[in-house]
């Protein structure tokens, strides 16, 4: 916050800011903001680059739009440990080496979602992808505020059982 302070913005002109720029913002040591001014998250172990960047990747593996990037940080934030900080290291180095190899700065310079996607189509075999990938799995989608932007309405078992919850209820197809 005192990085903040410096550059003579309060953390509220800071986040209007951001939101009107349309994109995650590092500044300082350990801090992005959010552009939906919802959300910040702290980074302790990792870089803000490396954080940003596994934000942005986790966007291009499971691609949601009405999915906020505040349930995809979460879903990420476990990678900013000190047990993890030397494969996401070695992780992200590889990912925007590979973004160099097809034309760009790093992997958060690609504009354009396609070029990204085409950049993890790349790694895609990496054990870095797959432990990102398999860990959007449960870490996003076990959020239950995620739920209801799916149509899921959570167990059922506690309830009776889906037979007479809505089996047959297809109104989302």
């Amino acid at each position: 916050m005192s990085n903040i302070r410096n550059l003579g913005l309060t953390r509220r002109a800071l986040l209007s800011r951001t939101v009107a720029a349309g994109a995650l913002a590092v500044v300082g040591t350990g801090f992005i903001a959010a552009p939906d001014a919802a959300w910040a998250v702290e980074v302790t172990a990792i870089s803000e680059h490396e954080m940003a960047t596994l934000l942005q990747m986790s966007r291009d593996i499971f691609p949601h739009d009405r999915v906020a990037d505040r349930f995809y940080a979460t879903a990420i934030k476990g990678y900013d440990s000190a047990e993890q900080k030397a494969a996401v290291a070695e992780g992200i180095a590889a990912v925007d080496a590979a973004a160099k190899a097809a034309g760009f700065d790093d992997y958060l310079s690609i504009g354009w979602e396609a070029d990204r996607v085409a950049v993890l189509r790349g790694i895609e075999d990496m054990p870095f992808f797959q432990t990102v990938r398999g860990g959007l799995v449960t870490g996003l989608y076990n959020q239950k505020e995620v739920w209801p932007l799916f149509g899921y309405e959570g167990e059922s078992y506690s309830q009776g059982g889906y037979i007479d919850r809505g089996f047959d209820d297809i109104e989302w197809l």
